[in-house]
């Protein structure tokens, strides 16, 4: 390659890093998701005289509590994953592999359905937010208020459905469409059994949940006649995304099994909800008295409704409490031995005490952990639990006086002596921050930012901490596009050209491959060599990755060669050995360091 073009080359990455930039979502103020709580729903209706409604799959003549798959959400979810979508792919469930497969199957073979999906793709990849689970929760949201196909309609007004639902709604017509094409009801139908084995081994793990808990509170189920609590399966998500949801008197929870596991603690967080939220939003009057413990807790790393609502504040510390008692401590209950001595009782009676001591510790320890994350009422309600323990009344028969009986001052002052976390715990029913850049996502953003020897440095240390998982080849394969991007613009394109090629031999990314086929295409017409150029540009629209930057810009490039300022593949060929290189572009960074 002719020394001028080194020089030329550097115009390529200035140009189309804005375009790339979309490959990394930055941090934004979006809210997170819409986990609304009954009294964040009161004051939306009472602003807006409109009430949400509960989703379709919410049967109001069907049981209290159910554990269902749902048609529209697997719709939604498989679209997800036909664009892009991979978070905790390796993690998940085989079924979401096989309908992976099946969706790409039938693309392979129609032109129809190929162009379909590059409708819905590049309208999720323009409504990306935040790069956190945001991004995924708003079209879970959605998919709860969609109608059975062929129809797929939304079944309540737009104004009656949650606000991120509702971002995203033009979504439908598309995603209809895109379900038609590739038969997406059939293969439902194909993977329906799976689903119905996922639900048959998940019942008795959450039916021992329910039965538990409501043991413990001395509360059957029976009691919340004329509400819902729902648990929905979707394989199609990652096992690690738990989308929790309050639709006034009716409560979702949108789970991906792995081999007959869910995240049960974060379900019975939910469930607690459930319970708990009717007993205290009642008394609610009695509980605005604590209004001064809100003056204590305005610099905890608190969610706002809890900084400024008392019931909000009252429920999930009780709800802390609950879960501090009845936790699994990891410590193995001390049992006497059968047949031991009498007189060797006392001993085995004190090993049995030291073990009851040491659960006791990592109880207590969970109670300050929250008391510090500013739920200051958690030790008080810990404290009524231990007596309420004791005594045969239920819950219902004995919150009002764990609220009424509440000396307010004494708290106060314990929640003056407090000293609060810097940084909040996540939760199930609370909306997520933007995410904190790290990794490749932060060295996207250092390259963003002309940071090219950081950059590179951040992609080298994912390089060398690689396994063979899925996450971890696709993780080798956004760094070593990472490390193509600096070297070009840092006057390496023999590096580029190579890191390229690692990318598109490892990676199953459209976007990935059809940029890294578009900077060789250029690289090579900047080389005078348009056939090999084409046929890079070419390959870049078959990766169709949905997006329209990636589309012109391949199209472009096979309609017109790539050049810049200066250059022309005429004058490349009557120049000499000796001849003096052509004006050089823009001068790449000072002082940054040759990828390895």
């Amino acid at each position: 390659m002719p020394c001028s073009l080194f020089r030329r080359f550097a115009f390529i990455f200035p140009a189309t890093l804005i375009a790339l930039s979309a490959f990394v979502a930055l941090p934004t103020g979006a809210q997170g998701p819409a986990s609304s709580s009954p009294q964040a729903e009161r004051q939306s209706s009472s602003s807006q005289q409109v009430q949400e409604k509960a989703p379709s799959l919410v049967d109001p003549a069907g049981p209290t509590i159910s554990l269902v798959p749902s048609e529209s959400v697997f719709l939604m979810a498989a679209a997800l994953n036909a664009c892009g979508y991979d978070e905790g792919l390796a993690e998940s469930a085989p079924v979401r592999k096989r309908v992976r497969d099946e969706i790409n199957n039938v693309m392979a073979k129609s032109e129809d359905a190929r162009a379909k999906r590059d409708k819905l793709c590049l309208y999720i990849a323009q409504h990306r937010l935040t790069g956190s689970e945001r991004d995924i929760s708003q079209y879970i949201s959605l998919a709860l208020y969609l109608s059975p196909p062929p129809a797929l309609e939304t079944t309540v007004e737009l104004t009656e459905m949650p606000p991120d639902s509702t971002q995203v709604v033009e979504i439908v017509p598309l995603l209809r469409d895109f379900v038609q094409a590739v038969d997406l009801h059939g293969i439902w139908l194909a993977a329906h059994h799976t689903y119905d084995e996922e639900t048959d081994r998940l019942h008795d793990p959450l039916s021992k949940m329910i039965v538990s808990t409501n043991l413990y509170l001395k509360m059957p189920a029976t009691t919340y006649e004329g509400r819902r609590f729902v648990v929905v399966i979707e394989p199609q998500l990652s096992p690690k995304l738990v989308n929790a949801r309050i639709y006034g008197t009716d409560y979702v929870v949108v789970v991906s099994p792995v081999n007959g596991t869910i995240p049960m603690n974060d379900v019975r967080h939910t469930y607690l909800h459930y319970i708990i939220e009717p007993l205290l939003y009642s008394r609610s009057n009695a509980i605005d008295r604590m209004q001064p413990i809100l003056k204590e807790v305005k610099d905890a790393p608190l969610e706002f409704r809890y900084r400024s609502n008392t019931v909000a504040l009252v429920v999930e510390c009780l709800i802390k409490a609950i879960e501090a008692r009845t936790m699994d401590t990891g410590i193995p209950d001390y049992k006497i031995p059968a047949g031991v001595e009498r007189s060797d009782l006392p001993r085995y009676e004190h090993e049995r005490q030291l073990t009851l001591q040491k659960m006791e510790a990592v109880r207590l320890a969970a109670v300050q952990h929250d008391m510090a994350q500013g739920f200051v009422l958690t030790q008080y309600f810990f404290d009524q639990l231990i007596s309420f323990e004791k005594d045969p009344a239920s819950l219902r028969d004995t919150i009002g006086e764990m609220v009424y009986g509440m000396d307010i001052q004494q708290q106060v002052h314990r929640a003056r002596q407090t000293e609060f976390d810097k940084q909040a715990d996540g939760d199930v029913l609370t909306r997520s921050k933007p995410r904190e850049l790290s990794g490749l996502d932060l060295a996207e953003a250092k390259l963003a930012q002309g940071d090219f020897a950081t950059a590179s440095a951040m992609a080298r240390t994912a390089l060398a901490d690689r396994s063979d998982t899925l996450d971890s080849v696709a993780q080798q394969a956004r760094a070593n596009f990472i490390l193509a991007r600096a070297a070009i613009a840092t006057g390496h394109p023999d590096v580029a050209i190579d890191d390229f090629q690692k990318t598109i031999a490892t990676s199953k990314d459209p976007r990935l491959l059809a940029w890294s086929h578009i900077y060789l295409g250029r690289m090579l017409d900047l080389d005078c060599k348009r056939d090999q150029a084409l046929t890079e540009y070419q390959a870049a629209l078959a990766s169709r990755d949905g997006q329209q930057d990636t589309r012109l810009a391949a199209e472009r490039g096979v309609k017109t060669a790539y050049a810049v300022k200066d250059h022309s593949c005429d004058e490349d060929a009557d120049d000499s050995g000796a001849a003096p290189p052509a004006k050089p572009g823009p001068a790449p960074a000072a002082n940054v360091q040759k990828p390895q």
